[in-house]
């Protein structure tokens, strides 16, 4: 079991920017995809971004496409997702998940094994 720790979450204006980061340590088993979840209140948890851990296949929801951007730094074994252009209804708690499922698609949240306890964003209008 890996555990996922995510950070950077806050309030920000209509237009502004975030970066939250997902640091992972105990890695005992192969990680296949590392992904980006949001809930927001009352709403199910919807998949904002996900990142094959070999090579650099990256996948956004067409809600996140040209506004965020995930990379990842392998030395830290950290994950980022970089928000630009925020909006109202990206209010949300954010979490980053890992699947260990070698034939995972990357949008499901059922095909993650570990998730991190979440991070808020918060947009003003």
């Amino acid at each position: 079991q890996v555990q996922l720790v995510e950070s950077g979450g806050g309030l920000v204006q209509a237009g502004g920017s975030l970066r939250l980061s997902c640091a992972a340590s105990g890695r005992t088993f192969t990680t296949y995809v590392m992904g980006w979840f949001r809930q927001a209140p009352g709403k199910e948890r919807e998949f904002v971004a996900a990142m094959r851990w070999s090579g650099t296949s990256t996948y956004y929801a067409d809600s996140a496409k040209g506004r965020f951007t995930m990379s990842r730094d392998n030395a830290k074994d950290t994950v980022y997702l970089q928000m630009n252009s925020l909006k109202a209804e990206d209010t949300a708690v954010y979490y980053c998940a890992e699947s260990r499922y070698s034939d995972a698609t990357y949008y499901r949240p059922s095909e993650y094994n570990d998730w991190g306890p979440g991070t808020q964003v918060t947009v003003s209008s």
